[in-house]
């Protein structure tokens, strides 16, 4: 039985190395002439490279059938090999490159299609006759790396079909941002930046032009969802609405379109991501759908997200356009000696460059013929030859193979390479063993393009902005707007000024005009974020851009002007003797000053006289003088507040007013005392003299200076500024330190003021002919009165005008017990003086 099973598979082995014929139960008709090629350049080390030369229509697959008999090709265009071709075979040409080693090529078509995709992949990790992987019969140049020329879609197939091989997959194109996912694609390798690398520049440009209100294309494909998917979320969150978001289709309706641009025709900036489909194309049904709009249209920007350039001629089809943008790498400046950037290819250069063999064996699965390269390509210009541009990353992305090779074996010792030679007859290198060096990413420093790693280690690029500024009846004119380097914005503002000299300045494309600076922003309900009022900034802030979010606070010591563009200086006011406020209020308070000392005069001149002594005269030289105090403390509160005056201001009215009022206290408890003494068997007379009135004052002022102390012990008052109450003033001011304290102090004067209304207006009907109880009632009212009415007034004022309300009701309370208490004295001292007499004294007493 055994035996019988190794004989078995010694058959089949030999059927698949080609030594024994084997029927296939497919039937694998060839004809020769519609198979694919398969370019092939023997030496050291294979480099495979899959790229797309030839596009299939459509492909019908029977399953009695080969597949090549049914494919129908759209179009063949082979500069993409014969630029990989010429780059190998500058590079085994340069011995400072690579020593003593060769490159070998083995190119496949894939005709834009999966299953040519993987019957190329099949073939290249097949080293047999037979597309049987992992099985090595006869062929024994095994693949080093495989190079992606292929689409994003098809470079996934293809690293998940050879990352199980470790072989190392380099792509010359953009691709998936999934294939950065290194932990399913270990062995994929970058030469150009993901898809949508530059997706962030193009919101630095619309955010740089203020375009905040626009459409985005894109074509029907997978790609466009993706490309929607992932740019939306992205203007969202820089502040940019999309409106119009629409998936292209050439036979789709346009009605949707239609309605989306008739609604918002505000948006003059359209971003397209279209694939496959030619420009004009889209053109023409962006063209018909704006065709039936009514009314004028402004011109539209096109931004393209696709890398290159166009060729663009004047049509008709451009006449709702203002510019159409594109992006295009930037690139190094060449080194002298650089190779020519055209190549010249003979017509028939598969005849006259390769010879071609079909395959061997009749019952080989092989469905391509193998062409050996025979003689070079040539870069001179011939008559019948096709001229054919060069692309130097050709160039770039083999230089970096090859410096990963040197590399590669530096590393090796040469004991090492002696044991493999002896082992293998030849120096081989594994993919895998390749695989490291690659991950070095060296195609950033030896690309013709600008390009980098960026912060995520991804490959990036430096890119140019294109213009094709459209002109009726004349061809796009082309112009390089700009820039991003190292993904930051360069504008050239020359430029946009030739723009303007052209007559076609940049269009806008917002929902609303711009808020101009000292406004804001504010959202309109129900609408796009982007449709705004607005609004003028707040109190105390301030907007210097147009299109503000928010306006800014002005520092403390500033205020904005009058148009809120600007932040001056606060003015530093304080109640000065130089402004008419304080002109007036010095003025009434020196007229009040001079009163209180004429009065004064008089009294201490009459001293003798009846009307002076009967009423205690020590006691009105007392309270005269506490009046001139009260006048002349108001001048603490005048000028620049220091230290000392603000210290002084409350304490020395405080304390002298309660001087004040416990004089009048003391004349009132006199009065009565005096009143009930009169009568027959009374000990109250006992209590009469200096002694008592000088308890009263001494005992009701020292509780207030207690309180003063205490306040100075707590928390005095300071000299402090305000910089809020008052706009555009900064007002120096006395703040009382402890508020409690202060109105403690106001409460005690109440308290004295309170209990000597209450005694004199019980003794306001004593008789007597000089009897006082009348005037201190009716002063008392007038103090009571001005206090009262001091704290609204105090509280609701605000800067130096609580000052003059605090001059004020020492003014109007000090003059009140003046006038009461003392002018109709002085009137009778010096106008009626037949009434201060003794014997007008006794008549009244009498009576």
């Amino acid at each position: 039985m055994e035996l019988l099973l190794l004989l078995l598979l010694l058959l089949i082995s030999q059927a698949v190395c080609g030594k024994f014929g084997m029927k296939c139960l497919l039937n694998m008709e060839h004809q020769n002439g519609l198979k694919p090629w398969s370019y092939y350049r023997p030496g050291d080390h294979l480099f495979s490279f899959i790229t797309t030369a030839s596009k299939i229509w459509h492909i019908i697959l029977p399953f009695n059938m080969a597949p090549e008999k049914q494919s129908h090709v759209l179009s063949t265009n082979k500069s993409r090999i014969l630029r990989f071709i010429f780059a190998i075979q500058v590079v085994n040409k340069n011995p400072q490159l690579l020593h003593n080693l060769t490159l070998a090529y083995n190119i496949h078509d894939n005709y834009l299609n999966t299953l040519a995709t993987s019957d190329a992949l099949l073939d290249i990790l097949s080293t047999g006759e037979a597309n049987v992987p992992n099985y090595s019969c006869g062929r024994k140049d095994n693949i080093l790396a495989l190079l992606d020329g292929t689409s994003r879609d098809i470079s996934i197939q293809m690293s998940t079909l050879v990352g199980p091989y470790k072989v190392p997959q380099i792509s010359d194109k953009i691709v998936s941002e999934a294939l950065s996912d290194k932990s399913q694609f270990p062995f994929f390798h970058r030469t150009f930046p993901i898809l949508g690398f530059h997706y962030p520049g193009i919101v630095q440009l619309l955010l740089y032009f203020r375009w905040t209100l626009i459409g985005l294309f894109a074509s029907d494909t997978g790609n466009g969802e993706h490309f929607m998917r992932t740019f939306t979320p992205m203007l969202n969150r820089n502040g940019i609405c999309v409106v119009i978001s629409q998936r292209l289709s050439m036979s789709g309706n346009t009605e949707p379109l239609r309605d989306a641009i008739s609604k918002w025709r505000q948006v003059n900036v359209f971003v397209h991501f279209i694939e496959y489909a030619p420009i004009l194309d889209i053109i023409s049904l962006f063209h018909s759908t704006l065709e039936g709009l009514p009314g004028p249209i402004e011109g539209k920007v096109w931004i393209m997200t696709t890398l290159g350039t166009y060729k663009i001629k004047k049509d008709s089809l451009l006449k709702y356009i203002h510019s159409i943008w594109t992006f295009a790498f930037q690139e190094k400046k060449r080194p002298n000696g650089f190779f020519e950037s055209y190549l010249y290819i003979e017509p028939q250069f598969e005849v006259q460059s390769f010879q071609c063999l079909f395959s061997k064996h009749i019952f080989s699965v092989k469905g391509r013929k193998r062409c050996t390269q025979k003689a070079p390509l040539e870069t001179k210009e011939e008559r019948n030859s096709i001229q054919i541009r060069y692309n130097c990353h050709f160039y770039s992305v083999i230089k970096t193979l090859v410096h990963a090779l040197n590399a590669a074996y530096s590393t090796r010792s040469r004991r090492r390479r002696k044991e493999c030679r002896d082992m293998l007859g030849a120096l081989r290198l594994q993919p895998w063993q390749f695989h490291v060096f690659l991950k070095k990413n060296e195609c950033c420093n030896l690309s013709s393009r600008k390009l980098y790693l960026d912060q995520n280690g991804d490959v990036a690029a430096d890119l140019n902005i294109l213009s094709f500024l459209i002109l009726p009846e004349e061809d796009p004119i082309k112009e390089q707007l700009g820039g991003f380097e190292r993904q930051n914005l360069i504008i050239n503002q020359d430029a946009i000024s030739r723009l303007k000299l052209l007559n076609k300045s940049l269009p806008q494309s917002k929902c609303v005009e711009r808020c101009q600076p000292g406004f804001m922003k504010q959202a309109q309900e129900g609408e796009s974020v982007c449709c705004y009022d607005c609004v003028p900034c707040p109190e105390g802030t301030i907007s210097t851009q147009e299109d503000t979010e928010e306006c800014t606070m002005c520092p403390d010591d500033k205020f904005p002007n009058k148009n809120r563009v600007q932040c001056i200086p606060k003015i530093i006011t304080f109640l000065s003797y130089e402004e008419p406020l304080g002109i007036i209020t010095v003025s009434f308070t020196l007229l009040l000053l001079l009163i209180t000392g004429i009065v004064l005069t008089i009294f201490i001149k009459y001293l003798e006289t009846p009307i002076v002594k009967a009423n205690n005269r020590d006691l009105s030289y007392l309270l005269l003088v506490s009046l001139l105090l009260c006048f002349l403390s108001t001048f603490f509160f005048f000028g620049k507040p220091r230290k000392a005056t603000c210290l002084l201001q409350k304490m020395v009215f405080s304390i002298v007013f309660s001087v004040a009022i416990s004089s009048l206290l003391a004349k009132t408890i006199i009065v009565v005392l005096a009143f009930l003494a009169s009568k027959p068997g009374n000990r109250v007379k006992r209590w009469l003299g200096k002694k008592l009135t000088n308890s009263i004052i001494l005992s009701c002022s020292a509780v207030q200076i207690f309180i003063c102390a205490m306040w100075l012990g707590v928390s005095p008052p300071y000299p402090d500024s305000d910089l809020h109450s008052q706009p555009g003033e900064i007002i120096l001011q006395c703040n009382e330190g402890s508020v409690t304290m202060f109105y403690v102090v106001l409460g005690y004067m109440g308290f004295l003021a309170a209990i000597c209304l209450m005694v004199v207006f019980l003794a306001r009907n004593l008789p007597g002919a000089f009897n006082e109880a009348k005037p201190i009632t009716f002063s008392m009212l007038v103090f009571c009165s001005v206090w009262v009415s001091f704290l609204p007034t105090y509280l609701s004022t605000k800067g130096k005008y609580m000052v003059v309300v605090q001059i004020f009701s020492i003014l109007a309370s000090s003059a009140g017990l003046l006038s009461c208490i003392f002018i109709p004295k002085c009137y009778i001292i010096i106008l009626r003086s037949d009434l201060n007499t003794k014997e007008h004294l006794m008549i009244k007493v009498v009576k």
